[in-house]
């Protein structure tokens, strides 16, 4: 069992689906510490598992929040978190959005786009990489990013891999604000490029 770990939801259980590979509450808090205030702004999370990330930046005050993940028991355990937080006595639950996308990341990207869809802060945390000549997730999702734009000028990407993968400086049109490593995860912080 899971729990957001501070803001208005902090100390609420999450269910988690059996297979996956959840945020820990060390990254998870090492996340919001360094990206700070995020009072009022609208979060994707690809790959979101079991939604925790979203869910605790709902509870640290995103107003809006969208969740993408292909796995149909995952997408299960989002809807039934977000019931289980619909359910507290939280007045601001009220005041917030939810929308959960069964599908792929990529394909979600695309058609987010098609609907000028734009978000403040979009996190990942991709599958880890199986092997070394495979290309990682994560590097392709940021690349899917930079060819269909859903990040305004002051937006936020954030990308959770391991430790044994590396992630470019530069890509496109977003440069490596920040690199942080966390037992065997990963956090790199992306912005585009100031022209």
């Amino acid at each position: 069992m899971m729990r957001i770990a501070t803001g208005i939801y902090k100390g609420r259980n999450l269910k988690m689906p059996q297979g996956i590979r959840p945020t820990q509450n060390v990254a998870r808090k090492a996340i919001f510490d360094i990206i700070g205030d995020i009072d009022g702004s609208i979060f994707l999370e690809l790959f979101a598992g079991s939604g925790a990330v979203g869910l605790e930046a709902a509870s640290r005050g995103a107003k809006a929040v969208v969740f993408v993940e292909n796995d149909s028991a995952c997408v299960k355990a989002i809807n039934d978190n977000i019931s289980l937080i619909r359910s507290s006595s939280v007045s601001q639950v009220q005041s917030k959005d939810y929308l959960v996308i069964q599908a792929d990341a990529n394909e979600a990207i695309k058609q987010l786009n098609r609907q000028n869809k734009s978000f403040d802060i979009i996190f990942l945390d991709p599958p880890y990489k199986k092997g070394d000549a495979e290309e990682s997730i994560a590097k392709k999702t940021l690349q899917t990013l930079c060819t269909y734009d859903i990040l305004p000028p002051t937006g936020l990407i954030i990308v959770q891999y391991s430790k044994q993968e590396s992630l470019p400086e530069q890509l496109g049109v977003l440069n490596l604000l920040k690199l942080s490593v966390y037992g065997d995860t990963k956090l790199s912080f992306y912005q585009k490029k100031v022209v």
